[in-house]
């Protein structure tokens, strides 16, 4: 398990994390598809052509999903419960077809939950860059995470 336990995220602590991806052609149309949307931005190349970008942009919820997702190896892996909430959601940059994102996480609030022993709440902001270093994407997310297990006691 490569997740970390509550008590080991402390606020202001960044991660930069070590898994980079390069988002292909057919994982936009693929997702695009598979999610039921239809934009044309996405799934066709003539129409995005004719557009201000010359190219199909990448959907924002596959730029999203990834970069949780490459995350989770160095934050949550086998140690969170559950999301609980995604905010500031935002795209300062469109991503393209072969663009390779790399992804730091920043923690930005840490307890123990109220009414949940063994438990807490953990706050982390995702930025996702390009390969050029441009900020194409970030998120505050609300994680439950559980607290290190006690140490059997034998009996």
């Amino acid at each position: 398990m490569a997740g970390l336990w509550l008590e080991e995220f402390e606020p202001g602590m960044v991660i930069r994390h070590a898994i980079t991806r390069t988002v292909t052609e057919a994982d936009n149309v693929g997702f695009s598809v598979q999610t039921m949307n239809p934009q044309p931005l996405h799934i066709d190349r003539h129409f995005a052509g004719a557009t201000e970008w010359k190219q199909p942009l990448v959907n924002s919820l596959l730029t999203l999903g990834m970069m949780i997702g490459i995350s989770v190896h160095e934050t949550t892996l086998g140690t969170t419960l559950g999301n609980l909430g995604m905010r500031e959601v935002s795209f300062p940059h469109p991503v393209f077809h072969g663009d390779t994102l790399g992804v730091e996480t920043e923690v930005v609030s840490a307890r123990p939950s109220k009414s949940r022993p063994g438990q807490g709440i953990v706050e982390f902001e995702h930025r996702a860059f390009n390969q050029d270093g441009v900020l194409v994407a970030s998120c505050t997310r609300a994680a439950l995470m559980r607290a290190r297990p006690a140490p059997a006691v034998p009996e």
